[in-house]
């Protein structure tokens, strides 16, 4: 698997040919939330708590993350809260 928000430049005729693939980074980031929506969640909360300067609550930086290019990543997340 390649992470990357530059797929346009990962064809998929040309990665199958060594087992790979490419995803942007919002939707592997949104498997990963998928495979564990718990430890996700947990992950996230404690992010919040070590974010400092400056210091944001769980929807600022769910904020900060859809202006990331995160938005589906951002939009489960929130949905779990």
């Amino acid at each position: 698997m390649i992470v990357t928000n530059n797929l346009k430049d990962f064809k998929d005729e040309y990665l199958c040919e060594y087992g790979l693939s490419a995803k942007s980074a919002d939707d592997f980031i949104a498997d990963i939330i998928d495979l564990n929506h718990e430890t996700a969640v947990e992950a996230f909360r404690k992010l919040v708590l070590n974010r400092r300067n400056p210091d944001l609550d769980e929807y600022q930086v769910l904020d900060n993350l859809r202006k990331n290019a995160l938005k589906n990543s951002a939009d489960y997340l929130h949905a779990l809260l």
